[in-house]
């Protein structure tokens, strides 16, 4: 590695404060209230989506789903009342992270639950609460003491009748993102008066609920009970097994008992003497419980079956032939397999693209999802056709893709997904139930990226499983870039050989001095040195707050490479943003203007209109992401920002994912010192809790 060479002018103060990304993680975490679209007889992207979304929650549940609606502009307010909506608005603005007891929690990533077959759908907008219904509701909110301005949110999460469930079970407040349960406690003292206490059932049960959805958010699809009890008792909950008895009593939880697997010939002999076999008992949400669950059919459907029979055995073996190394083996596992892992970096997406021709040579349809349009875009040009080649989120929505067949089934015989850590477990139970009978799916992707930042572990788990065929690239990433993410995916921070100034150490002092070299290097160092224009220069930091968080690089970029009054909701034409239609998704795209309809984007060369009232909500500028915003990108430069404050932040998935995003330049501005190669070589990602090993291998025997 080499050192930047510029001299620096004395930076402002360090200001505290950077959280980790898990904890805000910017346009995805703003999306957990659902916006109302104002656009008049023409439907989004982003509101098909929904649209699609809703209609598989009801299929699988036979319900209704519960909807968020944005949050109205709120009067004056002040002491407690204000600083609950403070909180509210601050998670959906993702200006601080959720409240949680489990780790550093991604952004939720509300997607549709699982279901065979699901059939395609007419686009249709969330239908806004009732205005009545609303009314009501703040009438309580207002006796309570909440600001009255969450009545339109409440009224969504909590439907029809919310204005007397909210009276006669105040702690209800809970579902509502961004509210504590201490806020909930002031909400429902001020309702019940002495009737209220700590050790009320109607509390313990809420409490449950919300500690599974702060489970959600950190990657967990259920919790181990011991946990669930300690964290009760956290919470000040006296009695934390009847609250989770009310719970499980009520139906807004679920209790698991999942055997555990013997680890030899001895334990096998005491459980056929009469041995109890050891089990763990998990308590989690019924819509990641359904998820799980139909993820592991789905996948035992196409690990079980054998797929069709398109192009014979020689035709196969032409094609394998004529690859070369893993590629080739790729080949051969699809013509086999229903279901194959194909696990490697960068690089490994040139054998992924040999696979789409050779399947396309032997007859078969042939679709690639992405994570994201920047990663659609770049596979497109290695498989030279944009054709066959959509998002994985457009797939399920109906906007990209192949259609529908007569069953309902996605019209293929072959699903690739790309990016497949991205995958959480909603999200890969809907793909997989998707595919028709005898199609075949192969999920691709870097096991040592960042994990999906919706619950589960799915690449991860189906990896340690080996319930069927896994092939691993040997194909090494090349140049200092390569050889500096490699070692960094084995926990070693190498210095490499940079002759190219591929890879530049800029050290700074604290924040301020960050910001100024990141803009310096953006602007100036970069475009002139290295030959990149700051257009295709992307800043990767660990949070969105703090003094050197995306917010605060942000508006600095702005000012020197895009600078205006901001007259359309804050943008300007020619702003860089970061913009996700839904939660969980960022697109990276440009401001071109606005009008009576909405802020109009350029995402990935399409057009997108954001109606008025979600752009706050949905969009933000993006001269800089966290980490989670960047997977399924790479960009000609990129410079990752490290201020000191953001040490705790770090991990070796992190850091991976973000040096790895560079594809000619890495600047990395060092704040840090020896937290850095600590967390490469001792900080692993953090673990979630799941089912679906267990439920996998329950159906598919080792060997099958």
């Amino acid at each position: 590695m080499s050192t930047e060479p510029e001299t620096t002018e004395d930076a402002a103060p360090e200001t505290p404060g950077a959280p980790a990304e898990g904890g805000a993680p910017g346009a995805e975490a703003a999306q957990d209230a659902e916006g109302t679209s104002a656009a008049a007889g023409e439907v989004s992207e982003a509101e098909a989506e929904l649209a699609a979304q809703r209609v598989e929650r009801e299929r699988i549940e036979r319900r209704k789903a519960e909807k968020k609606a944005p949050i109205e502009a709120g009067a004056k307010l002040s002491g407690t009342a204000a600083d609950l909506l403070a909180a509210v608005r601050a998670v959906e603005s993702g200006e601080k992270p959720p409240a949680t007891v489990f780790e550093e929690p991604p952004p939720r990533r509300p997607a549709p639950e699982p279901v065979r077959r699901p059939q395609p759908v007419a686009p249709t907008a969330a239908p806004a609460p009732a205005a009545e219904l609303v009314e009501s509701v703040r009438r309580v909110l207002s006796d309570g003491g909440a600001p009255e301005a969450l009545g339109p949110q409440v009224a969504a999460v909590l439907g029809e009748g919310a204005d007397d469930l909210l009276r006669a079970d105040p702690w209800q407040l809970l579902r509502v993102g961004g509210v504590r349960p201490e806020q909930a406690d002031g909400f429902a003292r001020a309702l019940l008066g002495a009737e209220c206490g700590p050790d009320d059932e109607r509390r313990g049960r809420a409490v449950t609920v919300w500690l599974l959805e702060q489970a959600a958010l950190a990657g967990h699809t259920a919790l181990e009970m011991p946990a669930l009890i300690a964290a009760l008792a956290q919470r000040g909950v006296p009695d934390p097994d009847a609250a989770v008895q009310s719970a499980l009593a009520e139906g807004e939880a679920l209790a698991f008992q999942d055997g555990l697997e013997e680890s030899g010939e001895g334990e096998e002999a005491e459980t056929e003497a009469g041995e109890e076999r050891p089990v763990r008992v998990l308590v989690g949400l019924e819509r990641y419980a359904l998820a799980e669950e139909s993820l592991a059919d789905g996948l035992a459907r196409l690990i079980n079956s054998v797929p069709k029979e398109d192009g014979s055995a020689e035709e196969w073996e032409r094609a394998a032939s004529a690859a070369e190394g893993s590629a080739a083996e790729l080949i051969r596992a699809v013509a086999r397999h229903g279901l194959v892992l194909h696990t490697g970096g960068e690089a490994s997406r040139a054998e992924a693209a040999a696979l789409v021709d050779a399947a396309r040579g032997v007859g078969l349809r042939v679709w690639v999802a992405a994570h994201s349009p920047v990663g659609r875009g770049r596979f497109a040009e290695l498989v030279r056709d944009e054709s066959g080649v959509a998002t994985a989120a457009g797939l399920l929505s109906g906007a990209e893709g192949p259609g529908r067949d007569p069953e309902g089934a996605l019209d293929l015989d072959l699903l690739v997904v790309l990016d497949a850590p991205q995958l959480d477990v909603e999200a890969a139970a809907l793909l997989t139930e998707s595919l028709p009978d005898g199609a075949r799916l192969v999920l691709s992707g870097d096991p040592a990226v960042l994990w999906s930042v919706g619950p589960g572990r799915v690449f991860a788990d189906l990896l340690a499983v080996r319930r069927c065929p896994q092939v691993a690239s040997r194909r090494p990433d090349p140049g200092p870039l390569g050889e500096l993410v490699s070692g960094i995916g084995v926990g070693e921070l190498l210095q490499v050989d940079a002759p190219g100034k591929e890879v530049v150490i800029v050290p700074v002092r604290d924040a301020g001095e960050a910001v100024h070299r990141t803009v310096q290097l953006v602007a100036d160092s970069v475009p002139r040195a290295i030959g990149v224009p700051a257009e295709q220069t992307v800043v990767i930091t660990p949070g969105h707050g703090g003094a050197a968080g995306t917010r605060a690089l942000n508006a600095v970029l702005k000012e020197r490479l895009n600078p205006g009054p901001g007259r359309f909701g804050g943008f300007d034409p020619g702003d860089r943003i970061a913009y996700s239609p839904t939660p969980g998704r960022t697109v990276p795209g440009q401001v071109v203007g606005a009008d009576a309809a909405g802020l109009h984007l350029s995402c990935s060369g399409e057009s997108v209109v954001v109606p008025k009232e979600r752009v706050e909500q949905s969009v933000r500028h993006g001269w800089a992401l966290t980490a989670h915003q960047a997977v399924g990108g790479r960009w000609p430069a990129v410079v990752v920002v490290l201020p000191g404050d953001a040490a705790q932040a770090l991990s070796r998935p992190w850091v991976y994912t973000a040096f790895g995003r560079a594809e000619r330049h890495l600047s990395v501005v060092h704040g840090v010192e020896q937290a850095l190669p600590r967390a490469v070589a001792e900080t692993p990602a953090k673990p979630r809790t799941t089912r679906l090993p267990l439920l996998l291998t329950a159906q598919v025997p080792a060997g099958d």
